[in-house]
């Protein structure tokens, strides 16, 4: 309560305050409660109905997931998040994380954010103490189609200039979007939110911001944070921001890539090198269990058709199993610096992906390969990318579902009711495109064969 007092008082002009349950895919869902409502949210939670977690990307319920119209459709009940109650500036309004719960108030089994908190559950009765940071790549795009009908790169908000240019790593480039970026700066203080680097990407109009590095069940709320942040922001600046995994064929695709490290009750880094330099066992054994388990887990780091198309290029997406130190083009990146800080990268996610969802696959994996002392295989080495492809990994997405839906460790992670629905949506998002035939199918076929 003291919290939701504390921001009303801070703004006294609120008058709206955006109420957000990530879903499956790790949309907001929920509603929009005027400034009187924010005591009662806090006080009684609010009703919602557990079918959200029943739909496909659209919104539409799945009936085979197991939880449309169940005890007859009556709500739930949803709580404030902690430490998620912000002031998007651009936006007048206030904005709040919540999570839905069971009867008794424990976490709805179903929600993805649950699934995570048990793999940290689970980490912290061994001793550990999750941290993580998660970078998101997106594109930002004009609102109006070009000339030939495409998504053109957005105009820069300080010049109207546009480039198609890569401008890879361009600071000139990041000083034209400056007053588009300030305003996310801004918006993400005003939220407690801690943005940091932000980077031009490899694609012309892609950009990458990082998040600053905590416990890891933050670090995935902050993901929801800062991509709702980002659209927010863009919006009103008159451009678009997308988060989709490909958004351009031939340009590169957009990950999520997580930081991932085990701490110990009084805050050393378990994965800290050995006194002899050497990489820490510890963090061995976890990559080592997170190359066994990543084939089943494709289907979370990759869970749209359009996510597929990331690995269809082999630029900096790579759809492997490998590990390395200092190699981007490996699956598990162990970054070279190091020291105290050592952790690993997990680089197959696309920034489509759910973080609570990729977290606690990750997550878990790390633990089933500490736990059974995991052997990860020789570091790679060079190029990674002309390696050939694993043949145990899923070769699309309808192979992923195949491969998940089948899968124990899957099940035993996200619970047994989650894993059913969560594959019962994306196979039913699968059908959808299946039936949709497209145009550009009718000009390569429709009157020549």
């Amino acid at each position: 309560m003291e919290e939701a007092h504390a921001f009303l008082e801070r703004h006294p002009d609120v008058q709206g305050i955006d109420v957000v349950m990530p879903d499956f895919h790790g949309i907001g869902r929920g509603k929009i409660i005027r400034r009187h409502e924010l005591d009662s949210l806090y006080r009684n939670g609010r009703g919602m109905p557990g079918s959200l977690f029943g739909q496909d990307v659209a919104g539409d319920d799945v009936e085979e997931s197991g939880l449309i119209l169940v005890d007859g459709g009556a709500d739930m009940r949803v709580w404030p998040l902690p430490g998620t109650l912000g002031y998007l500036p651009k936006v007048g309004r206030g904005q709040v994380l919540v999570g839905m719960c069971e009867a008794d108030g424990s976490p709805f089994e179903v929600a993805p954010r649950t699934a995570l908190l048990n793999q940290i559950a689970r980490a912290r009765a061994a001793g550990y103490e999750p941290m993580g940071a998660f970078e998101l790549e997106f594109y930002l795009v004009d609102r109006q189609t070009g000339p030939n009908g495409r998504r053109m790169p957005a105009t820069y908000a300080l010049t109207g200039r546009r480039s198609m240019q890569r401008n890879t790593m361009s600071v000139d480039e990041l000083d034209e979007m400056s007053p588009l970026f300030e305003a996310i700066y801004e918006a993400a203080a005003a939220s407690g939110l801690t943005l940091e680097s932000l980077i031009s990407e490899y694609g012309p109009g892609q950009y990458e911001l990082t998040i600053r590095y905590r416990d890891l069940i933050r670090a995935a709320d902050d993901v929801v944070l800062a991509k709702r942040l980002v659209r927010t922001v863009a919006r009103r600046f008159g451009v678009e921001a997308t988060f989709m995994a490909k958004p351009f064929g031939q340009e590169a695709g957009s990950g999520m890539h997580l930081h991932l490290s085990l701490g110990s009750e009084g805050g050393r880094n378990l994965f800290a090198d050995q006194p002899d330099g050497s990489l820490s066992p510890l963090m061995l054994h976890a990559i080592g269990g997170i190359r066994k388990t990543i084939g089943d887990t494709m289907l979370i780091l990759a869970p749209y058709r359009n996510s597929w198309r990331r690995f269809a290029s082999a630029v900096y997406s790579p759809a492997s199993d490998s590990w390395g130190v200092e190699n981007r083009t490996v699956a598990l990146r162990v970054p070279g610096l190091p020291g105290a800080t050592r952790h690993f990268e997990h680089r197959v996610a696309g920034v489509d992906a759910n973080p609570y969802l990729v977290g606690a696959v990750t997550l878990a994996g790390a633990l089933d390969g500490i736990r059974d002392q995991s052997y990860p295989g020789p570091a790679a080495e060079g190029n990674n990318y002309e390696a050939a492809r694993p043949a145990d990994l899923p070769r699309s997405w309808i192979d992923a579902i195949d491969r998940m839906d089948g899968s124990d460790f899957v099940k035993r992670t996200l619970g047994a009711r989650m894993h059913r629905a969560f594959v019962a949506v994306k196979r039913a998002e699968w059908l959808r495109l299946e039936l949709d035939v497209s145009e550009a199918e009718w000009e390569l076929y429709g009157f020549v064969v």
